[in-house]
C-alpha cells in the first residue's frame, strides 16, 4: 500500500472514546475545528461516518484515536474513507501534562489533543492497517486460548486444594488431572467413602469406557481405592471441601472441552496461511507455539521495520536511561504482555531442541546470569532469525544458522565444542 502524506486527507478527526459516548474534534483541511459528541450506537456511528463519506466525496478522513482494537475500531474499520491512526495512551497522557500541568482533564479536551498530535507529528504514526480475516481471527483465538489455559489451571488448583483437605489419594491415583477420566471419576465418587463401596467390576468398567486401557494402571488404581484410609472423618471438613470439589469439576471439564474446541479452530485457521510453515519449522514450535509466533508477526510485512522493532513491541527488548553521568536499564511496560509471554515461553522450550540455544543457555548461566535473565536474553536473539525467515519467507534451518556462527568465529560455538569434547 502507498503510504499516506499528511496533504492527502480531506480532513483530520480525533476521538476520546468512551464506553456509551465519543468525544469529537473535528477540522477539515483548511477549516476550523469544532467540537461534536455521538453515541456509542452502530446507528449514531454509521451516520457520522455517512455524513463524512458525502460532505467530502470518499476523500479519505484521518481519523485519531487511543486504540488499535475493540468495539469503536471494528465499527469504524469497515469505511474504507476512514484511516485509523491509533495513538499510544501513555503518549497521548503525556502529550496532555505538557500543556495542562495541573493534571486538568476533559474528554473534549482529549480529543482534541488527539487530533493536534496527529496533526503536528503526523509522519511519527502509522495508519492502522489490519490483517486479513483469517490472521485476526487467529490471533484473538491464540490469546484467548491462553486466558482459558490460565482459567483451567487455577480451577485445578482449587480442586487439588480441597482434595488435599479431606480425599488426598484421588491425587495420587491420576497424574494428569487436566482429563475427562479424571473430572467423570471425582463426579461419579466425590469422597473415599463413595467410591470404596463400588464393586471392582464396576471400576474397571468405568477405566475402560475411557479409553484407559492399560492393565497394570487399572489394578494400581483400584488397589490404592481398596487400601486407602480416611483422611479426616470431621464432617466440617468433608462437606465443605466436597462441595468445592463437585461445583468446581464441572467447570474443569468444560475448561478442557473449551480448549480442546479453540484448539480445532486454530489448526483450521492455520492450515489456510501460508506463512504458517515457517514457523512450524521451529524448533519447539508444535501446534502451541507455532499459531501464537505467526500472530505475533502477522502478515503484513510492513509492520516492523526491523529485527529491534519487533524486539521493542514485544517487550523482549529492555528501556536504556540515561541521566548525567548515570545510565540504568529496566522492564519494559509498554508492550503486548502476551507476545513476550510467547517469544520467552517458547524460548525456553527451544533449550531441549536446539543445539546452539541449548549452548547459550549453559554459557550464560556459567556467567551466573538467572534462569530467567537468560531466556529474555535467547528470545532477544530469537526473534532476529524470526524477523529473517519472516522477511523472507524461508523456513528455520539449524545447520545454517551453525554455519552462520561459524564464519563468524561465535565464540558460542567454540563454548559447545569444548563442552562436547569435555
Amino acid at each position: 500500500m502507498k503510504p499516506f502524506l499528511q496533504a492527502d486527507f480531506a480532513a483530520f478527526v480525533g476521538i476520546d472514546w468512551a464506553d456509551r459516548k465519543h468525544d469529537i474534534c473535528f477540522q477539515p483541511a483548511g477549516g476550523k475545528r469544532q467540537l461534536l459528541q455521538i453515541q456509542h450506537t452502530p446507528q449514531a456511528i454509521d451516520a457520522w461516518a455517512q455524513s463524512l463519506l458525502e460532505r467530502f466525496a470518499g476523500e479519505p478522513v484521518a481519523v485519531c484515536l487511543e486504540l488499535t482494537k475493540g468495539p469503536l475500531v471494528y465499527a469504524l474499520m469497515k469505511y474504507p474513507h476512514l484511516v485509523l491512526i491509533p495513538v499510544n495512551p501513555a503518549a497521548l497522557a503525556q502529550y496532555r501534562k505538557t500543556f495542562t500541568p495541573s493534571g486538568a482533564k476533559d474528554d473534549p479536551t482529549d480529543a482534541e489533543l488527539a487530533l493536534d498530535v496527529v496533526q503536528r507529528h503526523f509522519d511519527r504514526f502509522q495508519p492502522l492497517t489490519p490483517d486479513s480475516p483469517e490472521m485476526r481471527t487467529l490471533q484473538e483465538l491464540v490469546v484467548y486460548r491462553r486466558k482459558c489455559v490460565e482459567d483451567r489451571i487455577r480451577i485445578s488448583n482449587r480442586i487439588v486444594c480441597a482434595l488435599k483437605n479431606y480425599y488426598p489419594q484421588v491425587l495420587d491415583w491420576f497424574d494428569d488431572r487436566n482429563t475427562r477420566v479424571f473430572c467423570d471419576f471425582l463426579t461419579r465418587w466425590p469422597s473415599l467413602s463413595q467410591v470404596q463401596r463400588s464393586r471392582t467390576s464396576t471400576l474397571e468398567r468405568f477405566f475402560r469406557t475411557r479409553n484407559v486401557r492399560r492393565r497394570n494402571v487399572i489394578e494400581r488404581r483400584i488397589d490404592g481405592i481398596r487400601s486407602a484410609h480416611p483422611l479426616t472423618e470431621d464432617p466440617a471438613a468433608l462437606r465443605a471441601n466436597q462441595l468445592i470439589v463437585q461445583t468446581q469439576v464441572p467447570q474443569l471439564k468444560l475448561m478442557i472441552q473449551i480448549i480442546k474446541q479453540i484448539d480445532g479452530e486454530i489448526a483450521g485457521l492455520c492450515g489456510a496461511l501460508e506463512d504458517y510453515e515457517i514457523f512450524t519449522s521451529l524448533p519447539a514450535a508444535g501446534p502451541t507455539y507455532a499459531p501464537r509466533l505467526l500472530a505475533a508477526f502477522g502478515e503484513n510485512r510492513d509492520r516492523f521495520q526491523s529485527a529491534r522493532h519487533v524486539q521493542q513491541c514485544s517487550g523482549v527488548a529492555q528501556v536504556l536511561e540515561r541521566s548525567g553521568k548515570k545510565s540504568w536499564v529496566h522492564w519494559r511496560y509498554a508492550c503486548s504482555t502476551f507476545m513476550r509471554q510467547s517469544f520467552v515461553e517458547w524460548s525456553g522450550e527451544t533449550v531441549r531442541y536446539s543445539f546452539w540455544a541449548k549452548a547459550f543457555y549453559e554459557y550464560q548461566k556459567q556467567k551466573g546470569k538467572s534462569h530467567h535473565a537468560i531466556l529474555r536474553a535467547l528470545a532477544f536473539k530469537w526473534i532476529r532469525i524470526l524477523f529473517h525467515c519472516w522477511q523472507n519467507r524461508v523456513k528455520y534451518d539449524e545447520s545454517t544458522y551453525l554455519n552462520a556462527l561459524k564464519e563468524r568465529n561465535s565464540p558460542l560455538l567454540a563454548y559447545a565444542v569444548t563442552q562436547g569434547a569435555d
